[in-house]
């Protein structure tokens, strides 16, 4: 009989704690930490996750894996957290929930286009680079990421 790996085991358990709070689960890694092992589950939702979400989330997960014992007899650390804006664009979801962002993304050939999410679907998105509509296909993207815009909030306020 073959065991499946800790993280594995660790998200049939996490995942539906998670949905069943309203959030996708974006990631779950485990990792050593010394004598411990550190689990971060990363949560993600169209309207965003507060801190205090973050923290009922952990209450609950904590609360699993103690009583279920899926963490075995080595001590562990929990830390549950929002996706954050530096985390890759991968999924459909991730770019319908960028929409009005702006993004860098670098294209397999490596060229980079820089532009404002318009629109996506489950196999594009649509970009405004300058003033122009640039469709990308998601398996023409190596790399994207959210650009963090300081002044972006302060012009919406004075409008």
């Amino acid at each position: 009989m073959q065991v499946a790996p800790v993280a594995e085991r660790l998200r049939t358990v996490v995942e539906p704690l998670v949905e069943n709070a309203g959030f996708d689960l974006d990631d779950l890694v485990v990792s050593p930490a010394g004598k411990r092992r550190l689990v971060r589950v990363v949560l993600d939702a169209d309207e965003g996750v507060t801190l205090d979400q973050c923290a009922d989330v952990s209450r609950e997960v904590s609360r699993a894996l103690d009583d279920l014992d899926v963490m075995g007899s080595q001590p562990y650390t929990l830390e549950v957290s929002s996706r954050g804006v530096s985390r890759p664009l991968t999924l459909p979801r991730h770019w319908r929930r960028a929409l009005g962002r702006l993004v860098a993304a670098t294209t397999r050939d490596g060229r980079t286009v820089r532009g404002r999410v318009t629109g996506s679907d489950d196999s594009s998105v649509v970009l405004d680079v300058d003033g122009s509509s640039h469709t990308l296909r998601y398996d023409e993207v190596a790399k994207a990421v959210v650009q963090v815009e300081m002044s972006r909030r302060a012009e919406s306020e004075e409008a």
